[in-house]
């Protein structure tokens, strides 16, 4: 077959598609559909922020006397700006009664304030009586602060010294590796996302015989072509649209030194993020030809549904696969990753991130490319044979046992 027809009749059908979906109101609540994970997820992350801070800032009723207290809430301060500013524990502050028994029971058992428990016997001989576990950790923050307020003014110790240099070799693997798995992440989220429609590609077309026009107007080949790439010119529109309003708001939001500061991927980040768009590319198309295929067999929206959890489970071993390798690229598991055609861009994208070479880059995507001519070849001779009922075929194996049964003689007629 003559390769220039078949791209020509592609670039057709493309574009029709392409036209047809940019140009519908379905569209713009396609670009839209990703704020509202995104506002549910802020909201919801603030609310739960709120409390675990609320939760994780014990309060605790000292008794005791203005010398004691001035102790406590200094040894406080310092063990808060250890904790980065996050306040250790929370104090309410009592002066010792006539009864103090009675004073510590009506505080462990009253709603206001509500304390985890009582500190008693200032800092010379504390006590605490509480609910706290006295291996937890807010227990190990009270016996931190009341040591602090224990040492006298003066007697803390010199702090140690400390020189920043702005790179270091643990610290830019160690960054490097984030990078990769928060690029494999966001390569199969938006694979997820964006490839799944690719499922319904053919329903319509079938459901009213328009398949059968275009199979006998341009090979099926250019069709499954045609619509792959189609989704995928709409796909880098939507991505393109959702990174220009994520740059943007991190322009305004975000603090430009924060974002100097990031090691740099071993490509460099033009080269990181070039490989990122080809990568997704390359795993958008191997996936999505797959899924056109498999998806192409199917009738009705019903079908489509019932392959929906299979595929999507699928994608998740995928993305597992090439996740685990990504922390060693070297290794058996990565050279795996790396050679299964699915996994492939997964695992080649952590590599761009922790290798600064870049041959095998060029030889992956070769051996991407091969693998989707390969895909769409078999799904569009499947679908051929199977649905539209054209091309060669093979008989089945009960024909040819049929064929080889030897026929009885026929009866020789009487005179």
């Amino acid at each position: 077959m003559n390769a220039l027809p078949t791209i020509r009749a592609a670039f057709v059908i493309g574009r029709r598609d392409f036209t047809a979906t940019v140009f519908s109101k379905a569209f713009l609540f396609f670009l839209l559909g990703p704020l509202f994970p995104i506002v549910i997820g802020l909201l919801f992350g603030g609310i739960g922020a709120n409390i675990a801070t609320q939760a994780e800032r014990p309060r605790i009723a000292v008794i005791g006397y203005e010398n004691d207290i001035r102790r406590l809430e200094g040894a406080r301060a310092r063990v808060a700006g250890i904790l980065d500013g996050q306040p250790a524990i929370e104090f309410v502050y009592y002066q010792p009664a006539a009864d103090e028994s009675a004073l510590r029971q009506r505080l462990l058992t009253g709603s206001r304030p509500a304390v985890v428990g009582v500190l008693t016997g200032g800092t010379f001989l504390p006590k605490f009586i509480g609910s706290l576990d006295p291996e937890g950790p807010t227990a190990r923050q009270l016996r931190l602060i009341v040591g602090q307020a224990q040492v006298p003014p003066g007697l803390e110790g010199q702090p140690i010294a400390v020189t920043q240099v702005k790179r270091t070799a643990g610290r830019t693997s160690a960054a490097r590796t984030l990078t990769a798995h928060a690029g494999q992440a966001l390569l199969f989220l938006l694979t997820l996302l964006l490839a799944g429609m690719l499922l319904s590609q053919l329903i319509e077309e079938k459901s009213n015989k328009v398949i059968e026009v275009l199979a006998a107007a341009v090979p099926v080949d250019a069709i499954f072509l045609g619509k792959l790439f189609a989704m995928l010119a709409m796909s880098l529109l939507g991505i393109a649209v959702w990174a220009s309003a994520a740059v943007a708001a991190v322009t305004f939001l975000a603090d430009p030194g924060t974002l100097s500061a990031l090691p740099a991927p071993a490509l460099g980040w033009p080269g990181f993020v070039l490989m990122a768009i080809i990568y997704f590319a390359f795993g958008y198309l191997l996936i999505g030809a797959a899924f056109l295929g498999v998806g192409a067999q199917a009738s009705t929206v019903r079908e489509v549904q019932t392959l929906s959890m299979p595929i999507t489970m699928s994608q998740v071993v995928i993305f597992a696969i090439a996740a685990a390798a990504a922390s060693n690229p070297d290794g058996t598991a990565g050279i795996f990753a790396a050679v299964f055609p699915l996994s492939s861009p997964y695992a080649m994208l952590a590599r761009a991130a922790l290798d600064g070479r870049w041959w095998p880059h060029l030889l992956a995507i070769a051996w991407q490319a091969l693998w989707l001519a390969v895909i769409l070849r078999l799904a569009a001779a499947y679908f051929r044979r199977s649905v539209l009922k054209s091309g060669p075929k093979r008989p089945s194996w009960l024909s040819r046992l049929r064929k080889r049964e030897p026929r009885p003689a026929a009866a020789t007629a009487r005179p």
